[in-house]
């Protein structure tokens, strides 16, 4: 099939849609599908993916408004089999649903997070504004995608009945590296973005009260996010009187693959994730997770590689206490499992057949997928 994906940017940081979008695209293409990938805005090829780079009108940045890109929509609408449409709360993504229903191709949409509670409550001015616009989308679409049960309820408690499948964003596994001895200081790692949804501040005070009983592990909180709360953090932790805290700035690549590696503990303790692609790849790398509810990891405690939370601080503390007094062995059992895991259930081969299944399903008819919700 021909297939167009829509993002707003891709961004330099390898995480969130400006890794899973286009992850997915080289492992549809990999299924032997023609993918092209449309967005305003990308730091690097899409190996095995046509990139198609729009601009943007350099005002209103915040809205992404690119004529051209509306445009070429407009007309791949007329030729290709599907268009999916990623995110939403952009021009970008609101052309969408008004250049494709009615045309040639299927509009597929994944709200990526965007409909929960909490999103919907952050940069309230903007999305009410656009919401008329926004809803045209989700309602005319022909299948929505959900990448987890969390996100699924959500797109129903917003009122909309369109088909939803239930696919996970997928996760590149690499071998599992054997750890030697534990040498030195143990460390608790934040990776991702530094934003108030992360819930760094309830992090920053149950380290406050567990840092002293603990003077072998180190709280390390590696990422990038405006200056302002950017700001606000490093301040909260001089405040706090934290000595075994570091900040190191985002990472990438390498960098990014050996923090994991090095960490002992992974731990997200967000208000709101549709999926949380930090998490999986924490346990990809081998490192065990503390993750509160507000991400959708409930299998932590199923697969028995980490701990799925109440999201408050006392709860928080517990947790961390319990996962750094285990004997070193245990975590790095509970790793091994994590990795297994990863291997099983996430691997973009399996994500990009149940997509692929997904698409076949609009278009062709047929047997319902078991992954697909109709109800």
């Amino acid at each position: 099939m021909k297939l167009l994906h829509v993002v707003p940017h891709i961004s330099a940081e390898a995480s969130g849609p400006s890794y899973s979008v286009p992850r997915l695209c080289q492992a549809l293409a990999g299924e032997g599908h023609d993918v092209r990938l449309s967005c305003l805005g990308a730091a690097r090829p899409v190996p095995g993916v046509q990139v198609d780079v729009h601009p943007q009108w350099p005002v209103a940045q915040r809205f992404a408004i690119s004529p051209a890109h509306a445009r070429a929509l407009a007309h791949a609408a007329d030729e290709v089999d599907i268009i999916h449409n990623h995110s939403l709360w952009s021009m970008v993504n609101v052309a969408a649903g008004w250049v494709v229903p009615g045309k040639r191709t299927k509009l597929v949409v994944s709200p990526r997070g965007t409909l929960s509670s909490w999103a919907l409550g952050h940069s309230r001015w903007r999305k009410r504004l656009l919401w008329p616009l926004q809803r045209r989308v989700l309602a005319r679409a022909d299948l929505l995608h959900a990448t987890s049960e969390a996100e699924y309820h959500d797109i129903r408690a917003r009122g909309f009945r369109a088909p939803v499948a239930v696919i996970p964003n997928g996760i590149d596994v690499p071998p599992l590296v054997p750890r030697g001895p534990q040498e030195g200081m143990r460390t608790l790692l934040f990776l991702g973005r530094l934003h108030p949804v992360k819930g760094l501040d309830r992090l920053l005070d149950a380290w406050a009260a567990l840092e002293g009983a603990f003077p072998d592990w180190q709280l390390v909180i590696a990422g990038k996010g405006e200056p302002a709360h950017e700001a606000a953090i490093k301040a909260q932790a001089d405040r706090l009187g934290l000595q075994r805290i570091r900040f190191p700035g985002p990472l990438y690549g390498d960098d990014k693959a050996a923090a994991y590696r090095a960490a002992d503990l992974f731990v997200l303790p967000t208000h709101s994730e549709n999926f949380g692609m930090v998490v999986a790849e924490a346990l990809a790398h081998g490192c065990p997770a503390i993750v509160s509810r507000g991400a959708p990891w409930s299998g932590l405690e199923r697969e028995g590689c980490g701990w799925w939370v109440d999201h408050d601080v006392p709860t928080l503390q517990a947790a961390l206490s319990h996962a750094m007094r285990l004997p070193e062995s245990e975590r790095r059992a509970m790793g091994v499992r994590g990795h297994a895991w990863m291997e099983r259930d996430f691997g973009w081969a399996s994500i990009a057949a149940r997509m692929s299944a997904g698409y076949r399903w609009i278009k062709q008819g047929g047997e319902c997928p078991d992954w697909v919700k109709t109800i």
